[in-house]
């Protein structure tokens, strides 16, 4: 009896030898005439134990990791075709707790199947929202997106169903949707295991958004650093293309939609969506004013809905459970889940969907397993390189938009980054300001300069050059480029800034405001 055997094909397991693991157990297995089959699937997300291998048993799937090419003759030797014990046996890969603790919406087939096959991909509940559109009115599909709560996971958490709205609402001869993959992110990898792991989820949800607005071309518009994601989503619609699900006749339903992969030049800022729009037309990635807002005159000037990954990949279950099952997660105004990410110095780095409402200690602990170092974690960054660090006395705080927003926080993209006791929080400020001076198009003073003017200025503060004038001046910078500031990029800069000087100050060399007015 042929056995069959999952290694992954995440880049976050081929860069710890995932490819030599897989030709090493497919030349064990011919040697000792073990009939197998390899499947290469995605990454469950656990990756401190890539490369995480499983065996197809009469019991289910059974974990054995982190697996190395050195590792493979010996589980040959402990029976791991059976399930057979061995150090690296991390039982039934279901009740790994990491795994059972979580609740796996947009990812229930992260990991479980091959990630370009079509017909899995339809065993496992795949295309079912997408047939369910064809057979629904363009408004009552848009209906069921606004009616879910689904909002933006990009970060900027907007209600996607008021853009869907929008763009169907608009006369044009020619609408698009855009995929926003360029996630740049620090700590972020959800849209690279949703492209790498189950990328025909992302191709049913921009069909089932090019069917509720009329739109008949998508574009994804997917970071250069990614490789394995653009290769993978390719293939992905290749094969969509040839099962009829994709083209010019879905299903023989006589709509059509056409997706196309763009790969993207390199830039931060190209993640807000008018300057990607700029970069997708050729151009140089600087941010638009807005109005006018690109639902109505975006791609090539015409009515567009650009959604991040996590936002369009959320579409297909929706449709296919309605949007009382999705919105039955969630907390206030955010529902559903969100995969976040921890990384950093964390025990236990990986993807963890769960709904919103948790918070950032169970992530941290449940979850994290505490700091990679073993030291206490004094400062977590929440929502990428713009985002604010959390001190300990909010880590009780739920993780929804609103909680978070009301502390001067976000959510934004679910990435977490841990830092221990031994961070220098003046130069993680510092930071943020030098990555935003870097980072910038330019194309508004307060993000150009006051970019500029703020690394000069933490620099004042930190070697004590007229330090109380140097702090007034710093907050003063910071309510400019926020209030001031074109896009999100300069918008958002101060978070990380103004956290780390309220929060820590005693690393900046100042006093905390109480023991100050002691």
């Amino acid at each position: 009896m042929t056995t069959t055997i999952y290694v992954p094909r995440d880049s976050a397991a081929l860069a710890v030898g995932a490819d030599r693991v897989a030709r090493q157990i497919a030349a064990e297995a011919l040697a000792r005439n073990l009939p197998v089959r390899i499947v290469r699937n995605g990454s469950r997300g656990l990756f401190w134990l890539e490369t995480l291998v499983e065996v197809q048993t009469p019991q289910g799937r059974v974990a054995y990791g982190p697996v190395t090419r050195a590792d493979v003759a010996g589980l040959f030797d402990a029976g791991f075709l059976g399930g057979g014990a061995h150090a690296l046996n991390l039982g039934l890969t279901e009740e790994i707790a990491y795994l059972k603790k979580q609740e796996r919406l947009t990812f229930a087939r992260m990991g479980v199947t091959d990630p370009v096959s079509v017909a899995d991909y339809e065993a496992h509940e795949g295309f079912a929202g997408l047939r369910r559109a064809l057979a629904m009115a363009p408004a009552d599909i848009v209906q069921q997106v606004l009616d879910s709560g689904l909002r933006g996971r990009g970060g900027a958490a907007f209600p996607a169903g008021i853009k869907w709205k929008t763009v169907l609402a608009a006369q044009a001869r020619q609408k698009y949707i855009v995929c926003n993959a360029d996630e740049g992110d620090s700590g972020t990898f959800s849209d690279r295991m949703t492209m790498e792991g189950d990328p025909l989820m992302l191709v049913e949800g921009m069909a089932i958004a090019g069917l509720a607005t009329g739109a008949t071309e998508g574009y994804i518009y997917v970071r250069s650093e990614y490789p394995h994601a653009i290769a993978t989503l390719n293939e992905a619609i290749g094969n969509a293309e040839q099962a009829g699900f994709l083209g010019d006749d879905i299903l023989g339903s006589g709509r059509s939609f056409r997706l196309i992969v763009r790969k993207a030049a390199g830039a931060y800022v190209c993640g807000e969506e008018t300057a990607l729009l700029e970069s997708l037309e050729g151009r140089r990635g600087i941010v638009r004013a807005k109005p006018p807002l690109p639902a109505l005159q975006g791609l090539f000037g015409q009515p567009t809905v650009i959604n991040n990954v996590i936002t369009l990949a959320s579409v297909p279950l929706i449709l296919a459970r309605g949007a009382d099952f999705y919105k039955h997660y969630g907390v206030g105004r955010s529902r559903g889940t969100l995969p976040f990410q921890l990384a950093g110095n964390i025990r236990h780095g990986g993807l963890v969907e769960k709904a919103f409402g948790l918070t950032l200690r169970e992530l941290l602990y449940d979850f994290g397993g505490g700091s990679a170092s073993g030291r206490p974690i004094k400062a977590v960054q929440v929502g990428g390189p713009l985002g604010a660090y959390v001190p300990e006395s909010q880590w009780d705080l739920p993780l929804d938009y609103e909680a978070y927003a009301a502390v001067g926080a976000v959510v934004g993209h679910g990435g977490i980054v841990v830092h221990d006791d031994t961070a220098d929080m003046s130069q993680l400020a510092r930071y943020a300001m030098e990555f935003c001076a870097i980072e910038s198009c330019g194309k508004c003073t307060p993000c150009r300069i006051g970019s500029t003017r703020g690394v000069e200025v933490i620099d004042k503060i930190t070697s004590n050059q007229n330090r109380p004038q140097q702090v007034i001046l710093l907050r003063d910078l910071c309510d400019t480029m926020l209030h001031g500031s074109l896009c999100a990029m300069g918008g958002m800069t101060p978070y990380p800034v103004l956290s780390a000087i309220n929060h820590y100050p005693e690393d900046f060399g100042i006093e905390a405001p109480d023991r100050a007015a002691a």
